[in-house]
């Protein structure tokens, strides 16, 4: 199902016992994040937080509604099966919250309690990562796991050591390394936090306010429709992190808005799609992924943000760019302003919106908190400004706090899933020796061509990246891929963003585009066209990720002369390949002009430590040939506004 399974604010209202299920789920993870139990006197291991939290995933997942259209609305309420399963998922995850010190005090002895818990639990977390996002993830955990129980048998560098099938059910249950482990205890508690922080700001105005600065900063230039989707989605992905909820949140608007303004439905949805996926590469907040990242990598969160943000800011300038030019090349006007709001006034009433970013940064760097515990500092705020300030006519009630902790809960359960799933895979990565054998492969297929293990790389992340939510691809690839390109000597910061903006771009890359679906649905466009069309304009993504790996000064890491000219070429040669795909420069520009314009903004994006000594020769050339296409290129009269197509 992926992540057209997550039914947000605009479908069906869950049930009681989904709503109560999904509130003590968010219930428990802000618990947590708090730091009460401690506070309080009491102390337990984090395993049994982590059962309790797979448990009521386990409950919400199989009682989540189903798509299915031959039932009124297309929805399909929970079965007999659904109901026993869901209970079953309780019951377990509360018998080892409640038993894990007895579990794992004789786990060695494998007791029959402990195969059977164990071995029901991987069953019913295959089945909700089945239902959750398709059968691509549980058939990688099952060939996974099937390999490490024969591997022993294998010849050669991936050979591994002989674990028998009882002893793998139990490590992979109850071990730290192992479904309990740090993916899980990453989701449970920085994403949950987040998602929660992300709610309550929206539900406070915030969206309302993201949007009317968006129109009131844009609506009044050239392409101002795009322009206001690209601003508005890019805001609010980066506090969602989940692209679908973003989609549908606010291309309902701009998807429409782009539509009457004259861009075709194709371009509009596509500019939808990849504006709202690249919000979650926008620091500060970035989806939360920033703050994984910096978790797993055990780096502050600061450097994280400071290293994705030249990277982000190319992502946007090709974005706007190419909205830019497309819109001179249709000739479509600026949108009318007398509808659009004022900066002043709009900026009056929502400046207080800096508040909850600002607790967030306080708790993080003055206060040395941890980011689940930041992220509170950050609900609170937005909590106070929605109860007590509001936005505009926007003001919330009580209510609306139970309601942002149940969507939360129901929004996780997918990456809970699929955080469980990489717990399995890192199980048997480590107890069998298997994740040493592939890195070790992977390292010395690298050390042949790093460019080669890079290609393989994101080949893979794109592949298991179809139709899975964002923070649950970064989490899986960073425990496959990230390690591989670690040890061949890549940076390590630059190898994670290298994962997550190719795991982030299966959202809109074709056969299964989830993000650029969705898009095609609202702007009732052709879905594939419109992934293509996704993938021309969040091109950059595609492409900057292997520079940032061979030439690290697009992360900011280097010398001040290096960075400021990769950054500096940087940006002019996005500029000249996204003039080059609209077809477009100072006037339209034809096919051989377009190459070149192309060639010219190729060389001038090759950045430092790529082409050696003579990367300024380089960049100099694609200065010196864009200019003179500059000047070559000739203006046109203003034709009539394009008309508005069905495609």
């Amino acid at each position: 199902m992926s992540e057209v399974s997550d039914i947000g604010p605009q479908g069906p209202q869950p049930s009681p016992v989904v709503a109560g299920l999904a509130g003590l789920l968010t219930i428990a993870a802000v618990v947590q994040a708090a730091d009460l139990p401690s506070r309080l006197g009491y102390s337990y291991y984090t395993e049994q937080f982590l059962a309790l939290v797979l448990g009521l995933s386990l409950a919400l997942v199989f009682l989540m509604p189903r798509r299915d259209w031959d039932q009124p609305g297309g929805i399909a309420a929970p079965r007999l099966i659904d109901w026993a399963l869901s209970g079953l998922g309780l019951i377990l995850g509360l018998y080892i919250m409640v038993f894990y010190p007895s579990l794992v005090g004789r786990a060695m002895s494998l007791p029959w309690d402990a195969l059977i818990v164990g071995g029901a639990m991987f069953l019913l977390v295959l089945e909700g990562l089945r239902r959750t996002v398709g059968w691509t993830l549980v058939i990688v955990v099952l060939v996974i796991v099937g390999y490490g129980l024969i591997g022993h048998l294998v010849p050669g560098a991936l050979q591994t050591r002989e674990v028998a099938a009882p002893r793998m059910a139990v490590y992979l249950a109850f071990d730290p390394n192992g479904v309990l482990g740090l993916t899980l205890g990453v989701a449970a508690s920085v994403v949950v936090a987040f998602v929660f922080f992300g709610q309550l700001l929206l539900r406070s105005g915030g969206a309302d306010f993201f949007n009317d600065i968006a129109m009131a900063s844009m609506g009044h230039r050239r392409g101002g429709a795009a322009k206001i989707s690209i601003v508005a989605s890019g805001l609010f992905g980066s506090i969602s992190g989940v692209v679908v909820s973003n989609i549908v949140a606010t291309g309902v608007v701009t998807i429409r808005l782009m539509i009457q303004s004259g861009f075709r439905r194709t371009t509009a949805a596509a500019v939808e799609a990849v504006a709202s996926t690249g919000g979650q590469i926008a620091p500060p907040v970035m989806g939360a992924v920033a703050f994984l990242m910096a978790d797993i990598l055990q780096r502050p969160y600061s450097e994280i943000v400071v290293a994705a943000i030249v990277p982000a800011l190319l992502y946007y300038v090709a974005l706007f760019v190419q909205a830019d030019l497309q819109a001179a090349k249709q000739n479509i006007v600026p949108l009318d302003t007398s509808d659009m709001p004022a900066t002043g006034p709009v900026l009056r009433r929502g400046w207080v919106f800096i508040l909850p970013f600002a607790a967030i940064i306080i708790a993080l760097f003055w206060m040395n908190q941890r980011a689940e515990t930041a992220a509170l500092w950050g609900g609170a705020g937005a909590l106070f400004i929605g109860l007590f300030l509001g936005y505009g006519k926007t003001r919330m009630a009580l209510r609306d706090l139970w309601d942002a902790a149940v969507e939360t809960g129901r929004s996780i359960t997918e990456i809970i899933m699929i955080s469980a799933a990489a717990g399995f895979i890192i199980g048997v990565l480590n107890v069998t020796g298997l994740g040493f054998a592939a890195t070790f492969a992977l390292v010395d297929l690298g050390q042949g061509s790093l460019f080669l293990l890079l290609l393989i790389s994101a080949l893979v992340c794109l592949v298991l990246g179809m139709g899975m939510p964002t923070v649950g691809v970064y989490l899986l690839l960073a425990v496959l891929i990230a390690p591989s390109l670690v040890e061949t000597g890549v940076e390590p910061i630059a190898a994670h963003l290298f994962i997550f903006y190719l795991g982030m771009m299966s959202m809109v890359t074709p056969p299964i585009g989830i993000g650029a679906f969705f898009a095609a649905s609202i702007a009732k466009a052709g879905p594939m066209s419109t992934a293509w069309e996704a993938m021309r304009f969040g091109w950059t993504a595609y492409i900057v990720p292997f520079l940032f790996v061979f030439s690290p000064a697009l992360l900011l890491i280097g010398e001040p002369g290096d960075i400021a000219l990769a950054i500096s070429t940087a940006v002019i040669g996005v500029y000249a390949v996204s003039a080059a795909f609209v077809g477009w420069l100072r006037g339209p520009i034809a096919t051989p002009l377009r190459l070149a314009t192309g060639a010219a903004g190729v060389a001038l994006m090759l950045p430092p430590g790529v082409g050696g000594a003579h990367t300024l020769w380089i960049n100099g050339a694609g200065f010196l040939l864009l200019a003179a296409l500059w000047l070559m290129a000739g203006t046109r009269p203003t034709p009539a506004a394009a008309p508005v197509s069905d495609t």
